[in-house]
Protein backbone atom coordinates (compact mmCIF):
# COMPACT_ATOMS: atom_id res chain seq x y z
CA UNK A 1 0.00 0.00 0.00
CA UNK A 2 3.08 2.38 0.96
CA UNK A 3 4.59 1.21 -2.65
CA UNK A 4 1.38 2.38 -4.06
CA UNK A 5 1.07 5.54 -2.77
CA UNK A 6 4.63 6.94 -3.23
CA UNK A 7 4.57 5.29 -6.66
CA UNK A 8 1.33 7.20 -7.73
CA UNK A 9 2.93 10.60 -6.04
CA UNK A 10 6.18 10.06 -7.73
CA UNK A 11 4.26 9.55 -10.78
CA UNK A 12 2.28 12.69 -10.76
CA UNK A 13 5.17 14.72 -9.41
CA UNK A 14 6.79 13.66 -12.79
CA UNK A 15 3.92 14.34 -15.05
CA UNK A 16 3.61 17.82 -13.33
CA UNK A 17 7.13 18.81 -13.63
CA UNK A 18 6.69 17.54 -17.44
CA UNK A 19 3.90 19.23 -18.16
CA UNK A 20 5.55 22.60 -15.88
CA UNK A 21 8.12 22.65 -18.15
CA UNK A 22 6.10 22.70 -21.28
CA UNK A 23 4.08 25.24 -20.32
CA UNK A 24 6.99 27.65 -19.59
CA UNK A 25 8.33 26.93 -22.50
CA UNK A 26 11.39 25.87 -20.76
CA UNK A 27 11.56 22.69 -22.96
CA UNK A 28 12.19 24.25 -25.66
CA UNK A 29 15.47 23.16 -27.71
CA UNK A 30 18.09 25.31 -26.35
CA UNK A 31 20.41 27.28 -28.61
CA UNK A 32 24.03 26.49 -28.51
CA UNK A 33 24.98 29.98 -26.19
CA UNK A 34 22.04 28.87 -23.90
CA UNK A 35 22.46 28.42 -20.33
CA UNK A 36 21.78 24.56 -19.13
CA UNK A 37 18.42 24.46 -17.42
CA UNK A 38 18.30 25.59 -14.05
CA UNK A 39 16.49 22.56 -12.92
CA UNK A 40 18.78 19.86 -15.00
CA UNK A 41 20.74 18.56 -12.18
CA UNK A 42 16.86 17.65 -10.75
CA UNK A 43 15.69 16.08 -13.75
CA UNK A 44 19.26 14.04 -14.24
CA UNK A 45 18.76 12.78 -10.31
CA UNK A 46 15.15 11.97 -10.77
CA UNK A 47 16.72 9.83 -14.36
CA UNK A 48 19.08 8.18 -12.38
CA UNK A 49 16.09 7.85 -9.76
CA UNK A 50 13.67 6.31 -12.49
CA UNK A 51 16.33 3.92 -13.60
CA UNK A 52 17.37 2.41 -10.32
CA UNK A 53 13.25 1.91 -9.44
CA UNK A 54 12.95 0.18 -13.00
CA UNK A 55 15.78 -2.70 -11.62
CA UNK A 56 14.99 -2.90 -7.84
CA UNK A 57 10.85 -2.89 -8.50
CA UNK A 58 11.45 -5.71 -11.20
CA UNK A 59 13.67 -8.02 -8.95
CA UNK A 60 10.99 -7.35 -5.95
CA UNK A 61 8.14 -8.62 -8.16
CA UNK A 62 6.62 -5.67 -8.92
CA UNK A 63 5.19 -6.81 -12.06
CA UNK A 64 5.11 -3.33 -13.85
CA UNK A 65 6.85 -4.25 -16.37
CA UNK A 66 8.49 -1.74 -18.05
CA UNK A 67 6.69 1.29 -15.87
CA UNK A 68 9.57 3.12 -14.74
CA UNK A 69 11.74 2.95 -18.39
CA UNK A 70 8.39 4.39 -19.97
CA UNK A 71 8.04 7.03 -17.16
CA UNK A 72 11.37 8.01 -18.22
CA UNK A 73 11.12 8.09 -21.45
CA UNK A 74 8.06 10.52 -21.11
CA UNK A 75 9.92 12.42 -18.91
CA UNK A 76 13.05 12.99 -22.32
CA UNK A 77 10.04 13.06 -24.66
CA UNK A 78 8.14 15.94 -22.79
CA UNK A 79 11.41 17.71 -21.99
CA UNK A 80 12.61 17.20 -25.47
CA UNK A 81 16.19 17.82 -24.46
CA UNK A 82 18.81 17.89 -27.11
CA UNK A 83 22.51 16.74 -27.33
CA UNK A 84 24.25 16.67 -23.94
CA UNK A 85 21.14 17.14 -22.16
CA UNK A 86 19.80 14.31 -23.57
CA UNK A 87 22.65 12.03 -22.96
CA UNK A 88 22.88 12.62 -19.47
CA UNK A 89 19.61 12.18 -18.84
CA UNK A 90 19.60 8.72 -19.99
CA UNK A 91 23.33 7.84 -18.66
CA UNK A 92 21.67 8.78 -15.37
CA UNK A 93 19.12 6.36 -15.99
CA UNK A 94 21.48 3.42 -16.95
CA UNK A 95 23.60 4.59 -13.86
CA UNK A 96 20.88 4.38 -11.90
CA UNK A 97 19.72 0.98 -13.06
CA UNK A 98 23.27 -0.74 -13.68
CA UNK A 99 24.36 0.60 -10.15
CA UNK A 100 21.71 -2.00 -8.50
CA UNK A 101 22.06 -5.03 -11.20
CA UNK A 102 25.56 -5.46 -10.27
CA UNK A 103 24.52 -5.03 -6.30
CA UNK A 104 21.55 -7.18 -6.55
CA UNK A 105 20.49 -10.23 -7.85
CA UNK A 106 17.31 -11.02 -5.91
CA UNK A 107 14.80 -8.53 -4.02
CA UNK A 108 16.41 -8.56 -0.35
CA UNK A 109 15.37 -6.06 2.67
CA UNK A 110 17.86 -3.77 1.71
CA UNK A 111 16.24 -3.45 -2.20
CA UNK A 112 13.02 -2.67 -0.71
CA UNK A 113 14.19 0.34 2.14
CA UNK A 114 16.25 1.22 -1.18
CA UNK A 115 12.67 1.23 -3.47
CA UNK A 116 10.94 3.03 -0.79
CA UNK A 117 13.88 5.87 -0.43
CA UNK A 118 13.92 6.34 -4.17
CA UNK A 119 10.13 6.60 -4.09
CA UNK A 120 10.18 9.38 -1.58
CA UNK A 121 13.01 11.01 -3.13
CA UNK A 122 11.80 11.17 -6.75
CA UNK A 123 8.38 12.42 -4.73
CA UNK A 124 10.29 15.53 -3.67
CA UNK A 125 12.37 16.76 -6.31
CA UNK A 126 9.18 16.16 -8.65
CA UNK A 127 7.02 18.44 -6.21
CA UNK A 128 10.15 20.71 -5.71
CA UNK A 129 10.94 21.50 -9.38
CA UNK A 130 7.15 22.07 -10.30
CA UNK A 131 6.76 24.08 -7.45
CA UNK A 132 10.20 26.64 -8.17
CA UNK A 133 9.40 26.30 -11.70
CA UNK A 134 5.59 26.25 -12.44
CA UNK A 135 4.65 29.63 -10.84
Amino acid sequence: MMFQWCRNILLRGVRIAAIAVIVLGLGAPARALDPVAPFQADLERLSEILGALHYLRAICGSNEGQKWRNEMQALVDTEAPNGDRRSRMIANFNRGYRGFQQAYRTCTPAADLAIRRYLDEGAKISREVTARYAN
